[in-house]
């Protein structure tokens, strides 16, 4: 049996709409095992146990992508990545049913191009890429080929992700952008993004309050989210580094610098708000995607 693990992420960054995404070490596993026939899915709610099912969806395109001929496959899903929050777990399936195949069918691809068919399933690469390659990557997707570069940031930041107990779909997120941005809103958005990269390379973390500013996505999109604004004030406030809506919400991840704990300071202040929001204090993972051969 395989296994393979696969860490959550966070995309956009702030101001690195759809290109940069961060690979964080909360973790969804996926078991494969190559069956005499048929399809078998274990872990997951009923209405997910069927050929529709993304991890199987992501595995068959892979193995037809090689030529490779199946009999049957058995997966089994343990789901710790928050649905629907902004952390990627649309992206975990992806990867974890692309990278399944690669193993069962003898490792013939190489990352690059597991990023590629990834990519070609979720439609852009900004999660994808740090869920296969880990740490933080500045991701594009141009005429059917993938441009990536890892960036590397320095030690010492801690991530809080600030999860709601109410999902957002991308669908409903992505249908309150505007269509056209005014020119200046592009020229702050450019501006923000190189500063942001340069700030967590240099390790110059009292840059990102600014940095992770935004006019692409956040401000459209935080009218979604119950008590937004709140969370917000709460952020600064409190006095972290930075803060940003993860991928396309609900969940909005805050930046602090590591020995400073505030987990607590959060909990205290989200007693009073209308929805239960959950607290995650997380790491960077640094290696992405790790298969294994396991014994159940």
């Amino acid at each position: 049996m395989i296994k393979v693990r696969v860490p959550a992420t966070t995309a956009n960054v702030g101001p690195g709409f759809d290109c940069l995404g961060i690979a964080l070490n909360l973790y969804n596993n996926f078991y494969f095992e190559e069956i005499e026939e048929g399809l078998k899915i274990e872990g997951t709610d009923r209405e997910f146990q069927n050929e529709d099912n993304l991890v199987f969806q992501s595995m068959k395109k892979t193995f037809d992508k090689i030529g490779y001929k199946y009999k049957g496959i058995k997966i089994l899903i343990e789901d710790n990545i928050p649905i629907s929050r902004g952390l990627g777990s649309s992206a975990a399936c992806i990867v974890g049913g692309v990278v399944g195949a690669n193993r069962l069918a003898g490792d013939v691809l190489s990352k690059e191009e597991l990023l590629k068919i990834a990519t070609e399933i979720e439609g852009h690469p900004d999660n994808v890429a740090p869920a296969l390659f880990g740490g933080m990557t500045a991701a594009i997707y141009e005429n059917g080929k993938v441009y990536f570069s890892k960036i590397n940031i320095t030690e010492g930041l801690k991530f809080y992700a600030l999860v709601p107990n109410f999902r957002l779909s991308t669908e409903k997120a992505r249908s309150v952008l505007p269509q056209n941005i005014p020119y200046k809103d592009g020229v702050y958005n450019v501006g923000r993004t190189a500063l942001l990269i340069s700030s967590l390379v240099n390790g110059e973390f009292h840059l990102l309050r600014e940095a992770c500013k935004d006019k692409l996505h956040q401000n459209y999109r935080g009218k979604l989210i119950d008590d937004y604004d709140e969370i917000i004030k709460i952020c600064e406030d409190i006095g972290v580094v930075g803060v940003f809506l993860s991928g396309a919400g609900p969940t909005i991840m805050a930046l602090d610098k590591e020995g400073v704990y505030i987990k607590e300071k959060f909990e205290r202040e989200f007693s009073r708000l209308n929805a239960t929001w959950k607290v995650y204090e997380l790491s960077i993972d640094f290696y992405g995607a790790k298969v294994e051969e396991v014994q159940l």
